[in-house]
């Protein structure tokens, strides 16, 4: 009964692992062809004076709407300007009409002040919405970015996979199913 049950359990754990979620319904890719969004776009800032500047390295095949695009204060006393983006790519998206976006990279210009006199940490909002060229279309993705002070932006680190926790469940119980399977009917000889 326990081996039954074990077995279901399996069985239903791979199902609901490889379900396409409601959004990839009816599209030939399955979402193990997309990148996580923190992986196809990632972002990050650095401070260059009275600018702010943010940059976003984009995975290939991928693209960032233009208009999309927002940077806003999070720090308090932080006034930011709107950002200067250079131009796009113009493409005609399926879901967007006529738009443009950057692929590979981009970088906004932000012109800031502080009322504070810099007794809080700079700390900006990000907002920005990007698709695959496969097909998939990410929703708004807001970010809190704390701007580095030099001449290079600090690589964003990106979080583990999602799907690790589950690959290492799945093979601890499919190694202790198969441990059980395979000891059906032997006994243990326990020297005395």
């Amino acid at each position: 009964m326990v081996g039954f049950f074990l077995i279901a359990l399996l069985l239903g754990a791979a199902g609901t692992a490889l379900a396409k979620p409601w959004w990839m319904r009816g599209i030939d890719s399955n979402e193990t062809d997309f990148l996580p969004p923190d992986v196809a776009f990632r972002v990050a800032a650095r401070i260059d004076g009275d600018v702010l500047k943010v940059r976003w390295v984009i995975a290939d095949g991928y693209y960032l709407y233009r208009q999309k695009i927002e940077v806003k204060a999070e720090s308090p006393d932080l006034v930011v300007a709107t950002p200067v983006l250079p131009p796009g790519v113009v493409k005609t998206d399926p879901y967007l009409g006529t738009q443009q976006v950057y692929m590979q990279q981009v970088e906004a210009a932000v012109p800031y002040s502080r009322l504070d006199a810099g007794a809080h940490p700079v700390q900006i909002k990000v907002t920005y919405q990007g698709c695959a060229e496969a097909g998939l279309c990410y929703p708004p993705i807001t970010k809190v970015v704390f701007p580095t002070a030099g001449s290079s932006p600090v690589a964003v680190s990106v979080p583990p996979y999602p799907w690790e926790g589950i690959a290492i469940i799945g093979g601890a119980c499919a190694f202790l199913l198969a441990g059980w399977v395979l000891r059906k009917g032997r006994k243990l000889d326990i020297p005395s």
